[in-house]
C-alpha cells in the first residue's frame, strides 16, 4: 500500500530536505572539511553520526508512511551526500587531491619546504 504520486512525490523530497538538515546540522560545511586534516577524528564521528540518523530517519519515514518512493529517494541521497562529506575528509589540500588514506605521496611530501612536519619526525 503506498502513497498516491501527488503525495507521495511532495512527501519523499521532504524526506530528503531532513535528510540534507541532519547532515548540515551534524558536520561541518564541505570547504571546511575539505582544508582540514584528512581522516581527521572529529569530522569521521558526526558524519557517522550523521549517517545512521539519517538512514533511521528515512527508514522510520518510509516504514510509518508505506511508500517505497520515500525510501528510495531518502536513502539514495543519504548514501550521495554520505559520499560527497567522505570525498570532501579525504581531500588532501598539499595534492589537491582526494588520496586513499589522506597521506600525500611521498614525492610531495620531500618537494615541501616542511617536510618534517608532513612526515610526522619532529625536526
Amino acid at each position: 500500500m503506498s502513497l498516491k504520486p501527488e503525495v507521495s512525490i511532495p512527501v519523499s523530497l521532504a524526506v530528503g530536505a531532513v535528510v540534507l538538515g541532519i547532515y548540515n546540522n551534524a558536520v561541518p560545511s564541505l570547504p571546511d572539511i575539505r582544508v582540514g586534516r584528512p581522516n581527521d577524528p572529529d569530522i569521521a564521528a558526526p558524519r557517522k553520526m550523521a549517517a545512521w540518523t539519517a538512514a533511521g530517519t528515512v527508514a522510520a519515514i518510509s516504514l510509518i508512511a508505506k511508500d517505497p518512493n520515500i525510501f528510495i529517494v531518502g536513502g539514495a541521497l543519504t548514501v550521495a551526500v554520505d559520499w560527497w562529506v567522505r570525498h570532501a575528509h579525504n581531500h588532501t589540500p598539499m595534492a589537491d587531491a582526494a588520496l586513499p588514506g589522506g597521506a600525500p605521496p611521498v614525492a610531495l611530501q620531500e618537494a615541501t619546504p616542511d617536510a618534517t612536519f608532513m612526515s610526522g619526525i619532529p625536526a
